[in-house]
Parts: C-alpha cells; structure tokens; sequence
C-alpha cells in the first residue's frame, strides 16, 4: 500500500509506501475506538426527577385516618400527578469505554491503511491559505477531485482557518487531533508531511 504525494499544485508527483506494521491489522480496532469515541462524545442530557428532587410535598395532604382513603404522606410521591419518576434516566450515568493507547494507534494505522488502499491518502508539503479567501479553499480542494476530504495540518494559521470553515465538503484539524473516528469518517485525507512524518516515526 502506498500514499500518493502531492506537490505543490496538489497534483500527484509520486508515492511513499505505507510501513509494514499499518497492514494486516483487524478492522475491529477501528470499531471498539469509534464506539468509544462516540460514547465520550454523549451530551448525556436526559434526566427525570425523582420523589427526592421534585419541589413541594412538604406537608402531609391529608389525616393519616378518617377519610377513607390510602395514606399519603407527601404530594410529590410516584404515585401522584406531579410527582416524581421511578427508575427514569439520570445524568450522573458514564458512557466513557476505556481504549488504551496502543489500541487507538493501532485503530489510526488501520484506518489510514484502508485509505491507501483506495487510493485516498495524500502527503502534502503544506496546506496554507495565505488570502484566507474561502474561493481559493475551494480551488485547493477541487484540485483533489475528491467527495470530501479531511485535511490534517501541523498547526492551523488563522488565515487557513478563516479560508477553510465554510468549506462543507472539508474539515481542517491539527496533528494532534487525528484518530481513527475521523480517518475512518471522511473518503479521503490529507496530511501534512510533517505530521506524516510523526506518524510514521515510531511505526
């Protein structure tokens, strides 16, 4: 498998092949780090109130004897109209699924190896918008006649920022922030080779 490296024109000037630990790896690393990846994500926002948390039922509603009815000893019980929620969803739950480092390395190194597969893995020298001029985002990105594109800058320069965020078919992140849920996301990336370098040095 190999990279398809861009010059300056982001037209394909030649390959680099992909090191040998990014083949052979099982797909179900890339699905245990997406399912924690989207579990971390969760707004986790549901919430009912419970007999304890709803306002009133201070004072008991009525004599404990004499009316002819069941006890009550507060309005705020299940039981009642306005009262509280038994066993509803609470917001204090954790979604978090432990994946440790090894295995989210792993999962990236898979993902990017299916993109170079398909031919859908570029290595550029730089990705900078000097006008930041969203037209001339847009004419980078048609140059790589591709669907979309996930675009992995070392840093991100305010003026490439400014070009790039009204792009809807791209998504600029910094090398820091790549994982295997974003590779796996988009139909084609594109790296900085300074941040492919990185990548590839302890592989």
């Amino acid at each position: 498998m190999s990279a398809i490296v861009l010059n300056e024109k982001f037209e394909e000037a030649s390959r680099v092949a992909l090191p040998e630990s990014y083949k052979g790896i099982n797909p179900h690393n890339v699905w245990l780090y997406v399912k924690s990846f989207q579990a971390a994500v969760r707004s986790n926002s549901a919430h009912t109130k419970t007999r304890s948390e709803v306002s009133g039922g201070g004072k008991k509603p009525f004599a404990q004897k004499g009316g002819g009815r069941a006890r009550a000893g507060s309005r705020r019980s299940p039981i009642w109209v306005g009262g509280g929620t038994v066993f509803g969803p609470t917001n204090n739950r954790n979604y978090e699924q432990k994946i440790n480092k090894k295995q989210k390395k792993v999962a990236l190194n898979c993902a990017l190896n299916a993109l170079a597969e398909n031919g859908k893995l570029f290595i550029v020298d730089s990705i900078s918008v000097e006008s930041g001029k969203t037209k001339d985002a847009v004419a980078i990105f048609n140059k790589l006649g591709q669907r979309d594109a996930l675009l992995v800058k070392e840093l991100i320069d305010d003026k490439t920022f400014l070009a790039f965020r009204n792009v809807d078919q791209s998504y600029l992140i910094e090398g820091n922030e790549l994982n295997a849920y974003l590779a796996s996301t988009f139909r084609s990336v594109v790296i900085e080779k300074a941040v492919w370098d990185k990548l590839v040095e302890g592989a």
